[in-house]
């Protein structure tokens, strides 16, 4: 069932979280993370930060049920899309730092399903008008993704050997997969706000299996580096990464 609000969007993650500490499931990191945007855009919602509260929430909501379909199709056997696939795959293989995890499901979730959820939030209306609050999603990503970057350098203090510490901005994958991401994913979003019928799938299509190749170069450019990074073990992970967030929240 599709989440239709903030709220039950906060309890689905939890949920997922909760679930992963359970199994030692590492898909709990991104879905940690995402409760912290999830969370942060309902703050600005009830500060009056967007030009539309209504309409963020609206956005936002759509935008999760993309991850969350993704999720429970994976748990299910099923096939979600390729970008989520990959993302999922790589979660259950040791060889892949939560670090690389995460980047699969940002670029995932910006680069093919923020564009979509912009598309559906503002159909039979000016794709224009939503605009400022798909950058504002973005702006949260982003600086959330740095903290948590940040707290994995706690648990792992090597990881700063790359270069991913909360102060280094300019680190070419996280600037590719949040910053640069966002003017792709808009793009896309306006060509496929133009899209009716076979050639609204086409278009989805095309841009999900356009982000298989970025998927692997996201991969094979921090693998080589594992070797000199531990990986963080999962509940320690998890609890600071997710249940932290929400048990002070509260």
């Amino acid at each position: 069932m599709e989440a239709t609000t903030i709220d039950e969007v906060l309890t689905r993650l939890t949920t997922i979280i909760d679930e992963s500490l359970r199994t030692g499931d590492r898909t709990g990191f991104f879905a940690s993370l995402y409760y912290k945007v999830t969370a942060k855009v309902k703050e600005g919602i009830t500060k009056n930060e967007f030009e539309d509260g209504a309409r963020m929430e609206k956005l936002d909501v759509v935008f999760a049920n993309r991850f969350l379909a993704a999720y429970d199709t994976w748990q299910s056997g099923g096939m979600p899309t390729t970008s989520w696939q990959m993302a999922f795959e790589a979660s259950k293989k040791s060889s892949v730092l939560v670090l690389q995890h995460l980047l699969l499901g940002i670029n995932a979730h910006i680069n093919l399903d923020l564009g979509i959820a912009a598309v559906q939030a503002m159909e039979g209306l000016d794709i224009a008008g939503i605009e400022k609050d798909f950058d504002s999603i973005n702006t949260i990503i982003g600086s959330l993704t740095y903290q948590v970057i940040n707290e994995i350098n706690h648990i792992s203090p090597l990881i700063s050997f790359i270069g991913f510490n909360s102060g280094n901005t300019e680190s070419a994958l996280v600037q590719f997969s949040i910053s640069n991401a966002r003017d792709g994913a808009w793009c896309f979003a306006e060509d496929l706000h133009k899209k009716t019928g076979a050639d609204y799938t086409a278009c989805i299509a095309q841009r999900d299996q356009g982000r298989i190749g970025r998927n692997v170069a996201i991969r094979v450019q921090v693998s080589s580096l594992h070797a000199a990074i531990p990986n963080i073990p999962i509940g320690v992970g998890r609890q600071q990464l997710g249940r932290k967030e929400r048990d002070t929240s509260k």
